[in-house]
Parts: structure tokens; C-alpha cells; sequence
């Protein structure tokens, strides 16, 4: 009869980013040593607080069926000598346990096979256990000891429960052993909790003021927080990564909110956020959805319900206040001074040794933005020049400093308050974007470009001292920064041809390897962020290729043959004319040297005459499509080549005995072989 399995560790206060990895372990561990032994396992349901990681599994078979192991032995060349068995074959069979005689023969070699008994699931539970928390344990990379015991784990284990159906699993470890007992809320339900069976669990809990279920209490707090924000009048700004934090360090969770002074609100609403979410975990209010305007409020959430709130709410308060005003202190020495005065003090800042200064590497992207600007539109140089000048400049600042998560952020606001042209402060405030993948971009042609060309430099720099990534490694993130820069040249819409930006990011650095083999191996990096850029929005990696191939080296182009070609693809044609430009290329691969004019009065057949004139209609047909860069319509021109291929293959012998024939039809398969890699290279597509 199927059992429930219940399983809990119980700790002190687990560190918040911990618990949600090490109670998937938990589960996983439980579960999969369960079935690895080929015990049937019904739903397995996780619970985790920062005092305990449990794992609950219906329907767990409470008997391990037989087990039928099996041993290849020695080659039979190797057991017997004469007839006779060798030691090899004499220790294979000790090792079994048993005599020579019960050994056979399988595939050449001595076998042996016996059906071993199951084991009851209770019996298999200890060792389960110890494979888990082996697991567990390399997700923590510093743990601890405590008492006078030499066992290891994040925090101190306080109790461990394991209950398969209305039975204890005895398990041993960390100085104790496995009971029944759980325990409540630290406050509210301290004393023991006697658990008859595994289904009681979650229930008792909720009764102990302990809601056990992660992703539920994830959800009554997020419900919380917007219930309260709307008493407040605002909405809440909830990130996912703080609401998963806040998650894991409460059992029981309630809302409080409190109040900000207003002379708080003369900060940069970014510094108040950070202050309030990064330091204290606490979320914060806007009056509108998009988070514009900051309102004087925070909510938290508590792990206790306090008989006398307004004692927590003060203390809460009484915490932001000193953050806030030292915040303000900051940004007020700050704005004694106009952002161009900071520029100067990046000269005692160093970007990379060998690199030179911050002050050395905005010089760089300055001279690198201006000739970007140039080369898109020279309207945009002066903005784009001043932008890339400040760019850097409140990396010396004080807020920045206490705050590094907002450079570029307050250099904005520096600049604007300082009265440069709101394209300029908008291009500073956004020059680091995109951060992420997903992320968006710079809003504006200045912001994408100094963006641009900060990336360019960063990439061309650590590139040519040799600190490229490895497989494991990319401290300057440059994975990141090359994927930033093709999102911007792809999603900015700017056309412009990576490989040359690259080429003079390389030549403008101070020190390392500038050769062309640098430039070639930059450039192949950055086409892999883009093949992995191409991938993740649904491209094919044969459609990657197939653009590859055709050596654009501007990624918007790059991106434009190859949406086109994308939507080509499901099409007839298209696998039609990968089939046939594949026959081609062979054909003329194997013929050697390929010809190059055709002599129409040559034609044997009615076929070549009809494939010649649809190259010629089709080559006349692409010149202003080409030029208009219209892919789209230069793939459904060339789909009209289907028809007299195919008929063309199915009436002709290229390799005729007649040279002048033979040379005559390999030109018209050399002509049709360039069409098909005009937007791409057909003959790598499937077909």
C-alpha cells in the first residue's frame, strides 16, 4: 500500500538567497534517490521559511521491487586457458560471491546475473538522505560547524523529522535523530509539534502561525503589498528578486507601511529605491503604474504580528531616516558643482592597468562616438561629443560612490542640473543600457550611440591585451557588452558595419595586440552573441548560417536577410532551391574551373533556353531590389526559379561528352549558383 513521505530540516535562520535553491535540492534529491532505486513516487510537494526545508511525496511505494543486477566479466579469451579457468576468471567469480560454475557467458565475455530482493523504502531512506544533503552542500559555498561536531551545513540544523506513513524513518545526523516533532512559529507557537502522519503537516503549521508553502506566501505578501498600496494611494513597485528575498526570510508574514519626511523627496527617486529596497528590503510607493512619481511611503513586511505596530513602524522609520539623510547629503555636495568639474578627478581612476585611466578611456569613446555620430548623422556629433565627454564624470561623485548600481542614473541628473541640453543628460543617464538581455536600449540616437561605442572600446581593449573570456570566466563582462552592442546597431536601427567599428576601437587602444588577427577573432565573438541573439528570437541555426555565409558585416543588414529569409523558409521554393543550388555547387566543385559566359546558340534542349532566360529576367529584377535592400521580394523573385531548375535537372546532363556543351550548361548552373547567394546562401538551408 502507497505511503506518504514526509521529510523536514529544521534550522536557524537560513540566509534569504539560499532557501529556494536548497529546497529544490531538498526535493529533488528525496524524489530522484527514490526513483533512481525503482521506488514508485506519487506528486512530491516543497516547503520552505528560513527555519526549515521539508519535502512531502504521496504515494510512495513502501517496498523497492526486486532488483536484477548484472556483471560483465573478463573476454572468454582471458578466462580460460586449456579449459581451464584463469585467476581472472577465478577473482571475477569471487567478487560475485559465488563459484566459477554459476558464471555463464554473454557477448563474448563471463556474466553473471542474480535477482536481488528489494528492499523496504524505509531501509533505502538514510542513504537517500546523505546523497541529498551532499547535493545540498555544494550549493553553499561557506558553511558551518557548531557545537563540538565536525558535520557541516549552511546554518545550525536544529531538528530533523522523517515520517514514511504514520512511522519514523530513523535518520542520524548532525548530532541528532529523526522523530515526529516539528516546531511553530519562534513567537507565536514556539513548543513542539507531534505530526501522526505526513498530511498533517502543512495544516499544523498554518495553526503554529507557520505558512510552510513558499510560493503561496509569495503570493499572500505580494497581495498584501498592493492591498496596502492601495490604501495608500499608490502603487508598489515589486521587483521579483526582492519579493523572492522577502519571501524567504518570513514564516509569517505581515504588512506594515511607514513614512518617508518629505525633504527626502528632493532626492532622485532611483536613490530613494535603492536606498529603501537594497539596504532594508523594504518596497516602495509611486502614484502612477509607471513608477514616475515617488510618494513618502514604504511597506515591509514583518515576521511577527506585534501587539503594538506602531513600536515596529517607528523603528522601521527610525531606520531609513539616517540612509536617507546621509543620501541627501551626498547629492546636495554633489550639485555644489557642475558635472563637467568631475571630469578632471578620472585621471586618478584606473579602468585597467594596461588601459590607462577612466579619464585615457573616455577620451577614447569620445573620438570613437563623434566619428559614429558622423557617419549617422552629423546633426548628432556636438550632442553626442558633450554626452560622451561627461559620460563617466559621477563615477567621482559621492552619491555614486555610496551607490555604484547608479552611475550614469545620476550623471543624468548632474547634467541637467548643471543646463546641458536634455539630449545630452538623457545620453548619459542611459549609456550603460542595455544591462542585460531583456533589458531595453538607450531611448535616443545620442544614448545608443556613446552606448555603442563605450561597449566597442571595452571590447576592443580587454581583447587586445588577451583577457577574452573563457568558458567560465568573463570578469569585464564581455559577453554582455557585445550582446548590448548588437542589440543597439540591430534594435536602434543602425546601419553600420560592426567589423570596421571594431577595426578602429582597436586602433585607437594604448597598449596590447592590434593586429588583424585580433580584429578577426573580436568579430567572431561578436557573431556568436548574435547567433545566440538570432536563436533566442526563434532563428534557425542553418537560416543563421546561411546569412553567415554571405559575409555581411553590418547586423542590422545582417538581421534584415535574415527575418526575410525566415519567412521564406516554410515555403516550397525554398527547399526546392536549396536542393537544387547544392546539385549546383557539387556539380561545379567537382567539374574545377567554373565558366564564366554563355553561349545560348549551345543549347541542346528547350529547358536550358528557358532556365537562361529566367536568370536573365531575374538578374534584371534584383537590381533595384538590391539596392533597395527589399529581401523580402528578392527571395519571392528568385522562388521563380523553382519551375525551370527543376525542369532543367530533370531534361539535362551537365557533364555532356561535348565540351563546348558541358562548359555551357556549368555556366548557367554558375549563374544560378551567385542568384542563390544573393540574400543568403541557399545551399546550407535544408533541402
Amino acid at each position: 500500500m502507497p505511503l506518504d513521505l514526509l521529510f523536514e530540516l529544521g534550522a536557524e535562520d537560513l540566509p534569504a538567497r539560499f532557501v529556494a535553491p536548497l529546497s529544490k535540492a531538498l526535493t529533488d534529491g528525496i524524489a530522484g534517490g527514490l526513483a533512481r532505486r525503482g521506488v514508485s513516487v506519487g506528486s512530491a510537494l516543497s516547503f520552505a521559511t528560513p527555519r526549515r526545508l521539508a519535502v512531502l511525496i504521496a504515494d510512495v511505494a513502501a517496498q523497492q521491487p526486486d532488483q536484477l543486477q548484472e556483471r560483465a566479466g573478463p573476454a572468454l579469451a582471458a578466462a580460460y586457458k586449456d579449459g581451464k579457468p584463469t585467476p581472472a576468471a577465478l577473482g571475477f567469480a569471487r567478487s560475485c560471491g559465488v563459484a566459477i560454475e554459476a558464471i555463464g557467458e554473454k557477448d563474448g565475455k563471463l556474466h553473471f546475473s542474480r535477482t536481488q530482493p528489494g528492499q523496504p523504502t524505509a531501509e533505502l531512506l538514510p542513504a537517500i538522505f546523505e546523497e541529498t544533503l551532499k547535493q545540498m552542500d555544494e550549493l553553499v559555498p561557506k558553511r558551518m560547524r557548531w557545537g563540538s561536531g565536525t558535520e557541516t551545513f549552511v546554518r545550525p540544523v536544529q531538528w530533523l523529522l522523517c515520517l514514511l506513513g504514520g512511522d519514523v524513518v530513523p535518520l542520524s545526523r548532525f548530532g541528532l535523530e529523526s522523530g515526529r516533532i516539528s516546531y511553530g512559529h519562534r513567537f507565536h507557537a514556539p513548543t513542539a509539534i507531534a505530526l501522526s502522519e505526513p498530511r498533517d503537516y502543512e495544516p499544523a503549521l498554518r495553526k503554529a502561525h507557520v505558512w510552510a508553502d513558499f510560493a503561496s506566501r509569495r503570493d499572500n505578501i505580494r497581495k498584501q503589498i498592493e492591498s496596502k498600496a492601495g490604501q495608500l494611494g499608490g502603487h508598489a513597485r515589486i521587483t521579483e528578486d526582492l519579493l523572492d528575498e522577502v519571501t524567504a526570510l518570513v514564516e509569517w508574514p505581515i504588512v506594515i507601511a511607514g513614512d518617508m519626511e518629505q525633504r527626502f523627496m528632493r532626492l532622485p527617486p532611483e536613490v530613494i529605491v535603492s536606498t529603501v529596497e537594497t539596504n532594508q528590503r523594504y518596497f516602495t510607493l509611486f502614484s502612477d503604474a509607471a513608477n514616475t512619481q515617488l510618494l513618502p511611503y514604504f511597506i515591509t513586511i514583518a515576521n511577527i504580528e506585534s501587539s503594538d505596530v506602531g513600536q515596529v513602524i517607528a523603528g522601521n522609520e527610525r531606520v531609513v531616516r539616517p540612509r536617507l539623510t546621509d543620501a541627501l547629503f551626498f547629492y546636495e555636495q554633489d550639485l555644489k558643482q557642475p558635472l563637467s568639474a568631475y571630469v578632471e578627478k578620472l585621471a586618478a581612476v584606473t579602468f585597467q592597468k594596461e588601459l590607462g585611466s577612466i579619464a585615457e578611456k573616455s577620451a577614447r569613446v569620445s573620438k570613437l562616438a563623434r566619428k559614429i555620430a558622423a557617419l549617422v548623422d552629423d546633426s548628432l556629433v556636438a550632442d553626442v561629443g558633450r554626452a560622451a565627454d561627461l559620460a563617466k564624470a559621477d563615477l567621482v561623485t559621492k552619491v555614486v560612490f555610496e551607490f555604484p548600481e547608479l552611475q550614469g542614473l545620476m550623471g543624468g541628473y548632474y547634467a541637467s542640473a548643471g543646463g546641458e541640453p536634455q539630449a545630452v543628460a538623457t545620453a548619459i543617464r542611459e549609456h550603460y543600457l542595455p544591462t542585460q538581455q531583456g533589458t531595453p536600449i538607450p531611448s535616443t540616437a545620442q544614448g545608443r550611440i556613446v552606448a555603442l561605442a563605450d561597449k566597442l572600446d571595452t571590447l576592443a581593449g580587454i581583447f587586445a591585451i588577451g583577457q577574452k573570456p573563457t568558458a567560465s570566466k568573463d570578469p569585464f563582462a564581455l559577453r554582455r557588452a557585445a550582446l548590448g552592442a548588437l542589440r543597439i546597431l540591430v534594435e536602434g536601427e543602425l546601419d553600420l558595419d560592426l567589423q570596421d567599428l571594431l577595426e578602429q576601437a582597436l586602433i585607437a587602444q594604448p597598449a596590447g595586440n592590434r593586429a588583424e588577427a585580433t580584429i578577426d577573432d573580436l568579430y567572431a565573438f561578436c557573431l556568436e552573441r548574435l547567433r545566440s541573439y538570432s536563436e533566442s528570437r526563434g532563428a534557425s541555426a542553418e537560416a543563421f548560417e546561411a546569412v553567415r555565409a554571405s559575409g555581411v558585416t553590418r547586423p542590422l543588414d545582417f538581421e534584415r536577410r535574415l527575418q526575410a529569409l525566415l519567412r521564406f523558409l516554410p515555403s516550397d521554393e525554398a527547399k526546392s532551391l536549396a536542393a537544387a543550388d547544392k546539385r549546383a555547387r557539387n556539380i561545379l566543385r567537382q567539374a574545377g574551373d567554373t565558366p564564366t559566359t554563355i553561349k545560348p546558340d549551345r543549347f541542346e534542349v528547350p529547358a536550358e533556353h528557358a532556365l537562361f532566360e529566367t536568370l536573365q529576367r531575374v538578374e534584371s529584377a534584383l537590381a533595384p531590389l538590391r539596392a533597395a535592400r527589399d529581401y523580402g521580394a528578392m527571395l519571392s523573385e528568385l522562388a521563380t526559379l523553382k519551375q525551370p531548375v527543376d525542369a532543367f535537372f530533370d531534361a539535362v546532363m551537365v557533364m555532356a561528352e561535348d565540351a563546348q556543351v558541358r562548359s555551357n550548361r556549368l555556366g548557367l548552373l554558375a549563374r544560378l549558383d551567385a542568384l542563390c547567394r544573393e540574400v543568403a546562401d541557399l545551399s546550407l538551408l535544408p533541402g
